[in-house]
Order: C-alpha cells, then sequence, then structure tokens
C-alpha cells in the first residue's frame, strides 16, 4: 500500500495576490494604519506594517505581514504568497536586520529580525499550523524552506 502526500490547497495567481497586498498597503496609508487587524480576530493571527530598508537602494520599503506575538517578541512567516523564492521584505532583513513594525492600534516600533532556528523554529511553526493547518501543504509545495521570522524589540 503506498501512501500519497496531499496536494496543496488551491492557491489564487500571483496577480492576484500581489494586486490584494498592494491594496492592502494602499488602505493601510488611507487609513493611517486603522484597517489592520488583530490576532484575536477570527483568523487567530495579525497584520503589521514593516518597514525595511532596500539592501540595494537603501530606500524604506513597506510591506503588510501576518503576525503572532510571542511574548515581547513578534514572529512572522517570509512565505512569498507560497510562491517560489524569498519576499523581498526578508531579503532585504537579512541584509540589513533593523526595521520598523507597527502593530494595529499601537505606535510604530524599532526591532532587530532574525531568523529563529532549531526548538524555537519548530514551537513557532506549530504555532502557526494550529491557526492554519493548510500551511504545512503550502510549505512542502516550495522548493526552499520558509523562514520563521523574529522580531525583537530594538532601542536602536
Amino acid at each position: 500500500m503506498t501512501t500519497t502526500t496531499p496536494a496543496p490547497p488551491k492557491l489564487p495567481p500571483a496577480w492576484f495576490k500581489h494586486s490584494f497586498w498592494r491594496g492592502h498597503r494602499a488602505l493601510y496609508r488611507l487609513s493611517r494604519g486603522r484597517f489592520l487587524w488583530t490576532p484575536a480576530g477570527k483568523r487567530g493571527w495579525g497584520a503589521m506594517h514593516l518597514t525595511t530598508t532596500g539592501r540595494k537602494t537603501g530606500t524604506k520599503r513597506g510591506v503588510i505581514i501576518a503576525y503572532l506575538e510571542d511574548g515581547p517578541n513578534v514572529t512572522g512567516l517570509a512565505m512569498n504568497g507560497w510562491d517560489e523564492g524569498h519576499p523581498a521584505w526578508w531579503l532585504n532583513l537579512q541584509a540589513r536586520p533593523d526595521a520598523i513594525i507597527t502593530l494595529p492600534h499601537q505606535q510604530p516600533r524599532r526591532v532587530r529580525a532574525r531568523l529563529a532556528t532549531g526548538e524555537e523554529r519548530q514551537r513557532l511553526w506549530q504555532r502557526w499550523l494550529a491557526i492554519e493547518p493548510e500551511d504545512e501543504a503550502f510549505a512542502r509545495s516550495r522548493a526552499v524552506d520558509t523562514p520563521v521570522v523574529v522580531f525583537e524589540p530594538s532601542d536602536g
């Protein structure tokens, strides 16, 4: 008897996902952040605004990503909409880990990003899977591992 790995759930086309997140950024700017959702909602995770510094240009770049709080830290998945490769914001953070995050109904705060590894990564990944079980199938469909990113408070 052979077992087959279930196919990942169907994803919308890349153009739709990219348009959706562009719309989110526009809504964020227009509303001054009032419409970011929190982990207390039915999704179980929140949406935060992340500002990185471009690794090539040095220009500030803003993006909306999903997050979970983990004590004083915030965590996110560098999943690129489950497309192949890593999102630009994660590549930027690898080159320049200092960033600014804005959580719903909070003031912006400085953070330093790092990759979760080992036991910490496993623990955080399991927290994400408890909320979004289909993420496991999405992650398996990619050629690269999905980084779990930890944003730690920073003084500078």
